[in-house]
């Protein structure tokens, strides 16, 4: 996952200067604590239902003000500060795109990402 790399392709896309005043990203690190006790953890093993990371994607990108979304996740065992989730939202102005990040990384948490720790 290359952040600065996406965001760059993005740019030189048809539309990309006349539609987008905003990118916010959200880029998701493996935590080296649990956030229930905060007791260490050693690992991850992470599964991402793909279809309903699609389906977001799609419902989102239709909002009012936005050109794009793009989410990368990575899956399997994954170590303390490895990254996990990006998301990237593109769009018109602040009022139509930080809603729309906000709103869609809970719910992809929620209901494409798990996660199990492996305890330290």
């Amino acid at each position: 996952m290359d952040i600065s790399k996406i965001i760059a392709e993005m740019k030189k896309e048809p539309g990309f200067t006349e539609n987008v005043g905003m990118i916010l990203v959200h880029n998701g690190v493996v935590r080296g604590w649990s956030r229930k006790d905060r007791k260490p953890v050693n690992s991850i093993d992470v599964s991402v239902d793909e279809v309903t990371i699609e389906t977001l994607r799609k419902e989102y990108s239709q909002r009012p003000g936005i050109y794009k979304v793009l989410i990368e996740y990575a899956s399997g065992t994954l170590q303390s500060g490895d990254d996990l989730l990006f998301i990237v939202v593109a769009g018109d102005i602040r009022e139509n795109v930080k809603p729309v990040l906000s709103e869609l990384l809970d719910r992809v948490k929620a209901e494409a990402v798990h996660k199990t720790e492996v305890m330290g």
